[in-house]
């Protein structure tokens, strides 16, 4: 389980530090690839597999299944870790995300996301702000 928030800067290149703590679940090749609400998402290769799997099975006849299948498979991209821990986040990925130098990795279960360290302080203002109130409606998803 991923889990846990890092800051790292990345470079000019798109070099980024993946955090020790989550490298190990991670492993030396991972899947990134657009996220939802601004950020990426990075899923160990047993997990993208699981992923690829439900993504498949979805519908080619409905229009939303065929859109969400293409904005997620078209940015994938596989990366691995260097020998200073690092992946490179190809051009059209750190775009998605406006990563540009400040950067949040977070654990989230199941996955890794890649933040916009901006993006993400907007993110947990406006959702600390409300929290009370989506608590509230995990009871519909037996929390």
């Amino acid at each position: 389980m991923f889990m846990g928030e890092f800051q790292h800067n990345i470079d000019a290149k798109g070099r980024l530090i993946v955090p020790s703590k989550l490298r190990e679940q991670l492993g030396e090749k991972f899947v990134v690839t657009r996220g939802m609400d601004g950020c990426l998402f990075g899923y160990p290769l047993a997990e993208w597999e699981q992923l690829e799997t439900k993504l498949n099975e979805m519908p080619l006849s409905k229009k939303d299944a065929r859109a969400f299948v293409r904005f997620f498979y078209s940015a994938a991209t596989e990366c691995e870790i260097d020998k200073q821990g690092r992946i490179n986040i190809p051009q059209s990925l750190r775009s998605h995300a406006s990563l540009e130098k400040e950067c949040v990795v977070i654990g989230v279960a199941n996955r890794i996301e890649i933040w916009d360290q901006g993006r993400w302080n907007e993110f947990t203002n406006e959702t600390e702000a409300s929290f009370d109130d989506i608590a509230e409606t995990m009871v519909d998803f037996g929390f």
